[in-house]
């Protein structure tokens, strides 16, 4: 009864991660709580990921993360990628990998792809090449370089928790580096001499400004309230003209003097002149039942329209919708998004689609890129919040540059400490995060928004599940299976299927989520069949990160999925031959370097 309990609950998760019906996190700790009810673990083992070693090991890497990224360690690498990116596809992506591949060895990739992403994109505007033949290798090398350590991702580190579980002991840092380093190598050559003719070059780069790049220039006009206008003594909230009319206010011009969002509490005067974004035929509506005057007769310039919307105190920058977001399905106007932020969305770009009108009544998708204007207080709240990301460069004067190779050392120090197993991983991260706030690299008030809580409680909401189908038999039975039905197959296609499965499970679920049911299962197909269980998780620790078929699949995948202008497919016909290349070596270097016998 035990083990069909179990099975329902893991079937039932396996669909609501699909379905989406909640947020992944959600969905996991959900999936902890019903395992307590049901009495597959006991509450204990039931919250027991949020104290596993694996939970806070990915927690101190996301804050020594920031930390590396709060005193501008990267932004210095860029100057390298400028200077010996070349001119040619093949060239570029392999200068870019060989930068980007080995910081995201020790650098959560997610991290390095949304410093990366504005860096790659200005300077395919110096090379006047198209982003989208670099954006979708960048997130291919993080994707591979994190495979190099087990702190490059998430996953290698909730795998080697559940190599401690399963009484085999944690990985050590570079246990697996050299695996890592052959694949790294063996993807970066098919991305940099292969994948360029595969690569769209659909959106070319240019030197155009944001608001040229989504055509708001003929969207912006400026209206009159004249003296008999209904709008007069209500405020831009009280009179509802924005959302009925669909308008954008940008700003509000009164004597002479300019007023900046936020506005909605702003009351109206006659001879106000607000700067509106809007279509022509909404401007006429609004002329004719509020009484209005349009200045039809004015044609800003460019120069003009970026002196309106960009004033000092104000700025436009892209933000993108991420793929764990759960602004996903609603629209602007559900969210109340002016409000909710204090900014105003422009424009949204979804792949190659611009969308300019009835932009509050368009239901956000993964990967849409809105177009943000609003003052520059409010791009802090699109900096501390997991739902959105804000692409563009850091202000490098911003940076504690001072502090750069401070928290050099002590990523160093964290890493050496962890090679020579004078302190265990754990206790090595948590020492470099206090290192990092007692020397000024990180205020104590950054660490909290440096972690990504989505995959901490995706972890720990994990985890239990891992427990309970060991705790009642369904990981035994589940292998028996397996056994059963391919034990005459030769130890190579054993591990090769292991790795399909999981490349299956990561692509549908997330790599986290694969990495916690398969790899118990590999372990007891290897043991029966007196396999080497380290192979085993190897190979599907490997196969959880390798996620290239999908804008979806990967986090960094989604990153660059709107930037890069892609399409759903463009990732599937780059990805697949990458995937079939891995899924052939991978094992073949996994039985050479670690061996298949017990």
């Amino acid at each position: 009864m035990k083990i069909v309990l179990t099975l329902a609950v893991l079937i039932i998760a396996l669909i609501a991660f699909v379905a989406e019906w909640l947020p992944v996190d959600l969905t996991a700790m959900s999936v902890a709580v019903v395992l307590i009810l049901l009495k597959l673990v006991s509450p204990e083992e039931g919250i027991s990921g949020f104290g596993n070693s694996a939970t806070i090991t990915v927690m101190a890497m996301f804050i020594l993360s920031a930390g590396i990224t709060r005193t501008g360690i990267i932004q210095i690498v860029r100057d390298l990628l400028m200077k010996w990116g070349g001119k040619n596809s093949s060239q570029q992506i392999l200068v870019m990998g060989m930068i980007v591949g080995p910081i995201t060895a020790f650098i959560n990739n997610t991290a390095v792809v949304a410093i990366f992403l504005p860096i790659v994109e200005e300077w395919c505007k110096q090379r006047k090449i198209s982003v989208s033949k670099l954006l979708m290798p960048l997130s291919y090398v993080t994707v591979m370089g994190g495979m190099i350590t087990l702190v490059g991702t998430s996953t290698n580190i909730l795998a080697s928790g559940v190599s401690k579980q399963l009484g085999y002991g944690e990985f050590s840092l570079f246990q697996f580096s050299a695996l890592g380093m052959i694949t790294f190598v063996i993807g970066l050559a098919y991305l940099a001499f292969f994948a360029p003719r595969l690569l769209p070059d659909r959106k070319s780069a240019s030197n155009k400004s944001l608001e040229q790049d989504y055509q708001i220039e003929d969207y912006v006009s400026e209206i009159l309230i004249p003296p008999r206008s209904s709008l007069i003594g209500q405020t831009l909230r009280q009179s509802g003209i924005q959302r009925k009319f669909d308008l954008a206010v940008l700003e509000i011009i009164h004597d002479d003097s300019h007023f900046p969002q936020p506005l909605a509490d702003k009351v109206l005067s006659a001879g106000d002149i607000l700067l509106v974004k809007g279509s022509r035929e909404n401007l006429l509506k609004i002329k004719d039942e509020r009484g209005i005057e349009i200045f039809a007769d004015v044609q800003f310039s460019q120069e003009e329209v970026e002196e309106e919307i960009s004033t000092g105190a104000e700025k436009v920058a892209q933000v993108l919708i991420l793929s764990n977001s759960r602004l996903i399905g609603s629209t602007l106007k559900d969210l109340r998004f002016r409000q909710r932020y204090n900014a105003t969305v422009l424009a949204i770009r979804r792949g190659e689609e611009l969308i300019r009108e009835r932009l509050g009544k368009v239901p956000l998708r993964f990967g849409d890129l809105l177009l943000v204007q609003g003052p520059k207080e409010s791009f802090i709240g699109f900096h501390t919040t997991r739902e959105l990301l804000v692409l563009e460069e850091k202000d490098i004067e911003n940076l504690r540059k001072d502090k750069a190779w401070i928290a050099l050392a002590i990523i160093l120090g964290v890493v050496i400490l962890a090679a020579f197993d004078w302190l265990p991983i754990l206790v090595s991260s948590l020492l470099g995060v206090l290192l990092m706030i007692i020397t000024g690299c990180l205020k104590p008030g950054e660490i909290y928004g440096a972690v990504r809580w989505d995959i901490i409680f995706l972890l720990a909401g994990l985890i239990p599940l891992g427990i309970a189908m060991e705790n009642s038999g369904t990981t035994e039975w589940l292998a028996n299976q397996l056994v059963a039905i391919g034990g005459h197959l030769s130890g190579y296609w054993i591990l090769t299927f292991f790795y399909l499965i999981t490349s299956f499970l990561t692509e549908i679920l997330s790599n986290n989520a694969a990495v916690v049911l398969m790899i118990p299962i590999a372990v007891k197909v290897a043991q029966t069949l007196s396999l080497n269980p380290m192979a085993f998780m190897f190979a599907v620790t490997f196969a959880a990160s390798n996620s290239y078929l999908t804008p979806i699949g990967y986090q960094t995948n989604t990153m660059v999925y709107g930037p890069g202008g892609y399409k759903f497919l463009d990732f599937t016909r780059v990805g697949l031959p990458l995937n079939i290349i891995l899924t052939i070596a991978t094992p073949v270097l996994i039985i050479w370097l670690y061996g298949l016998n017990n």
